[in-house]
């Protein structure tokens, strides 16, 4: 995800078991020969205790939400050791200074105190001394998210990046974790759930874990309380599911649907998987969601209304929407976990990195991971193509489009996507909605440029071959190589022209994508039109709706519920014109009292180009001005299939090729 949102990720979809689907996925993927590797001799055998870097984590007092977390170094640097703990989390675009959670830190040698002097905002350095430093911090912890860290009284989390010190100097070294079980006799029954290595612990107990160097060791958060279990077996390897949170879930749906998903993205890429074994995180709470990925974990933060319940039928939306999330992260365990930017390795934990391909590891995973879900059949083609609309809808919708490019945002991350605020519709366009979209139309692009023969699948198989061989990060020009040399054939010089062109100004331009033609030649009619009211996100539909009334639009969001509070205003919009604002409250239109209930029906009894008259608060301040009613723009979109045996439709939604 990196980190999913439901404004970056919008994900519904529904449930039917088609197994000859994930069938099919695993015939394709396999005729890319991929050579094979030893993923297991990347995890070490055994850590010893000379010359490791030695971490203890203590949930030391459960009701003020505090951690301690020593670390201790044999050898520490003769000058005095330097020790930082991360500003950011891989995955989550955006300076979090962990360090300001920090409550206190002390260093001793030999039993006595050595004084440690902070050198900046998450750097410090101990006085040189002689024999092994064991530096202590206590970490607050009550950030119930999937970046932070959490503890209370029926459960802790943690992302190492919020409480492991990085000793500097010594970053390459091997990890030692002792795991501590709090001394609160209320937690007791408390368990272990992470992907790290056992060193000595019991699976799932407390006690000593490894891994190969710091940075293995901040990439696999843990979760530790009370929570439930379930188990299953992807191509082999073991995936775990530990649940936290009151919940009414049916684990067994949840699994079986989740292995279904992990088969088809394993037998995408090709076996063997590169990780022994995978665990979802999951925290189910009363509103929420999110997840961030790691190279053999997720952690997921959901509403418990968004799982399954048991003796339920069919899937709601709300749990494909999980699903889809689910299948997200998972993906990011190949694609941006180890296919990534140049950039990104190293990572610098300290300060922002840089990059402009997020439309690549953001966007591409975000058009992969429905595409699995129906692939899988965990979701109907219907459901998918609606989908689609939705996010053609919500780009339509956004003013930004038309300013910033998907590499740009990218770019821009660290201070504008990751800190949206009121005018985020007008100054931030999302890398992960039209990068998912790029990917579509690179890949219905490919399909047609080469009757099926090709598509984006071969290209991020093609990426996770080159990774294999030589564990390269990629940049804009080696994904537009490999993409060209899908058409490496003289006879299809017109083609890598056409596609040389599409990626350029789909990445670096800000006009509309070309999926309408697109589309059509694999027989789906995009058609774009009015909403239908405020709710209307565009469809899936077997013909065209009837044309429906003019609709007054002002170019305004409101919050959902209670008074008429204006959310966002867009750029150049009838309501920006008429000088109201974001967090303005409207109180009456023509002087009749508004809600954020009633605002949409009192709006729509206007005339287009009447002056509405609006009593507002601004701040505390009475104010009144004239809005001139405008008609709604052709914003949503529909998808209408046209030819439903079209031989190019059915190999794109099958993950089959000719």
């Amino acid at each position: 995800m990196a980190e999913s949102n439901r404004q970056a990720v919008d994900r519904r979809s529904s449930s039917a078991a088609q197994p000859l689907k994930a069938r099919r996925a695993v015939a394709a993927a396999r005729d890319i020969q991929l050579p094979a590797l030893a993923f297991a001799a990347k995890v070490p055998r055994s850590v010893g205790q000379a010359g490791a870097v030695q971490y203890s984590v203590l949930p030391v007092d459960l009701n003020a939400h505090l951690f301690e977390v020593t670390c201790r170094i044999d050898d520490p640097d003769a000058a005095g050791q330097q020790l930082a703990l991360p500003a950011w989390n891989p995955g989550s675009y955006m300076i979090r200074e962990f360090a300001r959670h920090v409550r206190s830190i002390t260093a001793r040698c030999a039993g006595k105190p050595v004084h440690i002097e902070k050198l900046d905002k998450h750097t410090w350095r101990a006085d040189p001394v002689s024999g092994p430093l064991t530096v202590t911090i206590t970490v607050y912890a009550w950030d119930l998210s999937v970046r932070g860290a959490y503890l209370d009284a029926d459960h802790g989390f943690f992302n190492g990046t919020c409480v492991f010190l990085r000793v500097l100097g010594q970053e390459d070294r091997p990890c030692l974790l002792d795991l501590r079980a709090p001394g609160d006799p209320s937690a007791r029954d408390w368990r272990v759930a992470t992907a790290l290595s056992v060193a000595g612990a019991r699976r799932h107990g407390f006690g000593r874990y490894q891994a190969a160097n710091y940075d293995e060791l901040i990439d696999h958060p843990v979760q530790m309380g009370r929570f439930a279990l379930a188990q299953f077996r992807a191509h082999g390897v073991l995936h775990e599911i530990a649940l936290t949170g009151v919940h009414e879930a049916d684990l067994k749906r949840l699994a079986g649907d989740l292995k279904a998903i992990c088969e088809t993205q394993i037998a995408f890429f090709g076996l063997p998987a590169p990780m022994k074994r995978y665990v979802f995180l999951i925290t189910a709470v009363g509103e929420g969601y999110g997840g961030l990925e790691h190279r053999a974990s997720t952690a997921l933060l959901c509403s418990r209304n968004d799982l399954p319940l048991r003796n339920a039928g069919l899937p709601g939306e709300a749990y494909r929407g999980f699903l889809g999330l689910a299948s997200h992260e998972y993906f990011h365990t190949w694609n941006v976990k180890r296919i990534k930017p140049a950039a990104f390795i190293p990572y610098h934990l300290d300060r922002e990195n840089y990059t402009t391909l997020l439309w690549a590891f953001e966007g591409f995973t975000s058009y992969y991971d429905d595409l699995m879900l129906v692939r899988s059949g965990r979701i109907s083609r219907a459901e998918y193509l609606e989908n689609i609309a939705h996010a053609l809808s919500a780009l339509a919708r956004t003013p930004a489009r038309r300013h910033q490019s998907v590499s740009e945002s990218s770019f821009d991350a660290w201070i504008k996507y990751y800190r949206q605020d009121e005018d985020a519709p007008n100054a931030v366009v999302s890398y992960y909605g039209k990068g998912s979209l790029i990917a579509l139309a690179l890949d219905l692009a490919l399909r047609e440029e080469t009757g099926g023969r090709r598509s984006l699948d071969d290209l991020m198989r093609a990426l996770w071959s080159d990774y294999l061989r030589s564990g390269e990060g990629v940049t804009e020009q080696s994904i537009k190589q490999a993409l060209l040399a899908l058409c490496a054939s003289p006879a299809r010089r017109g083609a890598r022209s056409r596609l040389s062109g599409l990626l350029q100004e789909a990445i670096h331009g800000t006009g509309e994508l070309p999926l309408a033609s697109l589309f059509a030649a694999i027989g789906v009619q995009l058609v774009m039109r009015v909403a239908n009211g405020p709710t209307d996100r565009g469809s899936y539909r077997n013909q065209s709706l009837t044309a429906v009334a003019p609709r007054i639009d002002l170019g305004i969001r409101i919050a959902a519920e209670g008074e008429a509070r204006l959310t966002h205003v867009l750029a150049g919009s009838a309501a920006q014109l008429g000088g109201l604002a974001a967090n303005d409250v409207v109180l009456s239109i023509n002087r009749i009292r508004v809600n954020a209930k009633n605002f949409d029906a009192r709006l729509q009894r206007m005339r287009a180009g009447a002056a509405l008259e609006m009593h507002f608060f601004r701040r505390d301040e009475l104010c009144v001005t004239q809005v001139r009613a405008s008609v709604a723009a052709a914003d949503t979109c529909d998808l209408i299939v046209t030819a439903p045996e079209h031989r190019l439709l059915a190999q794109w939604l099958a993950g089959e090729r000719t």
